[in-house]
């Protein structure tokens, strides 16, 4: 089982600006993955959630390491679960590259540099603690040259990790990882984007 020893704790940068979140409006889908209208973030997600358009980013940096996040405790969706580098929801009009951009800056203070799409059609279902997530949700990689200055309500604590290291938690019974990480490593690693990320030396 790989090394869970404690995560890199976080600087606390003050109260959450409640401005982008409050505001924040998601892309309904249709069984098809066409849009079919828009909601706010805070009234979709539930018990039973309408299917809507999210994504999921992976930044590795030189070494070929993967940004991994735990997700905030006050997270309504998944809290304090561990997780790809960052995820989100393209707001209407937005494209899903824009979206991960603002989202990496946002809520790790990163540029998102060779960002690509290489998932385009990964969906999936999953529910925890009576909430549930139904997306369409595109998964992206990218290059990361800085630690992150991640914001408290959005991360709880970071760590890097090999690419190796990855792909075992993903396939471990017990592992402590988000259900749509678990389903999006073993594709990525089929795939082979993760070894031709441009500048990476993926161990």
């Amino acid at each position: 089982m790989p090394d869970r020893a404690p995560a890199r704790r976080l600087i606390d940068h003050g109260p959450a600006d409640p401005g982008p979140e409050a505001a924040e409006q998601v892309v309904l889908l249709d069984v098809d993955g066409r849009a079919a209208g828009v909601a706010d973030k805070h009234t979709v997600h539930g018990r039973v959630t309408r299917r809507h358009l999210g994504f999921s980013c992976y930044g590795f940096d030189g070494a070929g390491r993967v940004l991994l996040t735990q997700r905030s405790r006050l997270k309504r969706t998944f809290p304090l679960l561990w997780s790809n580098t960052c995820c989100g929801h393209p707001a209407p009009g937005e494209t899903v590259e824009d979206a991960a951009r603002r989202r990496m800056s946002y809520e790790l203070g990163l540029p998102a540099t060779a960002l690509r799409t290489v998932l385009p059609d990964f969906a999936y279902r999953a529910s925890y603690a009576g909430v549930e997530e139904h997306e369409l949700c595109p998964v992206l990689i990218c290059q990361v040259v800085d630690a992150p200055l991640a914001r408290p309500d959005e991360v709880e604590s970071w760590q890097w990790w090999s690419w190796s290291k990855l792909q075992d938690e993903a396939a471990a019974p017990d592992s402590i990882l988000s259900p749509w990480a678990r389903l999006q490593v073993p594709l990525l690693a089929a795939s082979g984007a993760v070894e031709r990320l441009s500048g990476s030396v993926v161990r």
